[in-house]
C-alpha cells in the first residue's frame, strides 16, 4: 500500500479537531462534530416517523392508496438521503479532482433515479402523484426539526 500524500489518514474521520484541540473531548471529536453526527443519524429516522404519522392522517382523510404513495415517497426519501450521506463520506476522503468527478457522477445518477421513480408513477398512478412528492418532502420537516434543536443549543450555549 502506497503512503497517500500530505499526510493523509484514510481512516480518520475528515475535519476533526486534533486532540489537543480545546474544543476536542477525550475522543478528540468536538461537540459541535457529535452533535451534528447525532442530527445526521436522526434524520432517516425522523423522515421514516413523519411519514408514519402522514401516512395515517392521509389514510383517514383521503384514501389508503395515496396514504400508501405517501409513505413510499417517504421511504424513497430515506433511501436518497442514506445514499447521499454514504457516498458524501467516501467523496470527502478523495482528492479534489477525482472528489468533484465522483461527486458530480454520484449526484446525476442520483437525479436520474429519483426522476425516474416520478417519471413512472406519473405515467402509471398520476392521480397519486402529489400524495408520492409530499412524503418524499418529509425530509424537509426533518431539516426543519434539526435545525431547531441545533438553534435551540445555540441559543443555550450565547447566554
Amino acid at each position: 500500500m502506497t503512503p497517500e500524500p500530505s499526510g493523509f489518514v484514510p481512516s480518520s474521520p475528515p475535519f476533526s479537531p486534533p486532540p489537543s484541540s480545546p474544543s476536542a473531548d477525550a475522543t478528540g471529536v468536538s461537540p459541535a462534530r457529535s452533535f451534528e453526527e447525532a442530527a445526521v443519524r436522526r434524520i432517516p429516522l425522523e423522515i421514516i416517523v413523519l411519514s408514519a404519522v402522514g401516512t395515517a392522517a392521509i389514510w383517514l382523510i383521503f384514501s389508503p392508496s395515496s396514504s400508501i404513495f405517501f409513505f413510499a415517497g417517504g421511504l424513497l426519501s430515506t433511501l436518497s438521503f442514506l445514499w447521499m450521506k454514504r457516498t458524501l463520506a467516501g467523496i470527502l476522503n478523495r482528492k479534489k479532482a477525482a472528489a468533484v468527478r465522483s461527486g458530480l457522477i454520484y449526484y446525476a445518477l442520483r437525479f436520474v433515479l429519483i426522476f425516474g421513480v416520478f417519471l413512472l408513477i406519473i405515467l402509471a398512478y398520476p392521480d397519486r402523484i402529489l400524495a408520492f412528492a409530499a412524503g418524499f418532502s418529509m425530509a424537509v420537516p426533518a431539516f426543519v426539526v434539526e435545525s431547531a434543536k441545533a438553534f435551540a443549543l445555540m441559543k443555550t450555549w450565547k447566554d
